[in-house]
């Protein structure tokens, strides 16, 4: 049982909360000969794969070895500019670490953003009134669900796809909101969570939830 990662988007459509308690890390590296099969470019200060037959849209970790920064292999002894080394045939066969790229609060603001109209679409393509908006996403990798409140505040939890009783975690982790964040005098409707206890139960109820069960909580 895993459990990837919550949200909670205020009422307004802005994320006030994100926690990522365990995003899977995917790594490939490979001997590669000139010339190079996948066309990379510097963009967000990361060397990006745009074109290739595998990797696209993952980032440059490493060349032979050597740890990238930016477009700097952080050699000891000889740091050097990425593309210089990669468009040189003599520096080849060499070692290529790619990664898939971890996700900027920029981006998570944004596709929190992008869920709210989502939700309210899905609402008005209901043909029944008084619908609950969206509750579950699923796709071959993950499942997103999401438990709306009275207020307008939404919950969305991302789990592995066979994973069970998320509502019911979804409720559990409401609750430690009510008890942790609206009951703190310095937290204030609408804006970002910044609650040490919040998050420290909030952990702990995820990691007795992969431990035990969804039920033992």
């Amino acid at each position: 049982m895993v459990i990837y990662s919550v949200y909670i988007v205020s009422k307004s459509g802005g994320l006030i909360f994100n926690y990522d308690h365990n995003i899977p890390k995917i790594e490939t590296e490979k001997t590669y000969s000139f010339p190079l099969e996948h066309k990379l470019v510097y963009q967000n200060k990361q060397v990006v794969v745009v074109f290739g037959q595998r990797n696209v849209g993952h980032v440059l970790l490493a060349v032979n070895g050597a740890p990238v920064n930016g477009r700097t292999i952080e050699d000891d002894k000889n740091p050097r500019d990425v593309f210089e080394v990669l468009e040189n045939p003599e520096n080849y066969p060499i070692s290529l670490k790619f990664g898939r790229p971890k996700m900027s609060t920029n981006e998570k603001i944004f596709l929190a953003s992008m869920f709210y109209p989502l939700f309210a679409i899905a609402s008005q393509l209901s043909p029944q009134p008084r619908t609950s908006g969206i509750q579950s996403l699923e796709a071959d990798t993950f499942r997103l669900y999401c438990f709306q409140t009275l207020t307008g505040v939404k919950f969305i939890l991302i789990v592995e796809p066979s994973q069970t009783g998320a509502d019911l975690l979804l409720h559990r982790i409401y609750e430690l909101y009510a008890d942790y964040a609206l009951k703190n005098p310095f937290y204030s409707l609408e804006m970002p969570i910044r609650c040490d206890l919040f998050e420290s139960n909030l952990q702990s109820l995820l990691e007795q939830s992969e431990k035990a069960g969804i039920s033992s909580v």
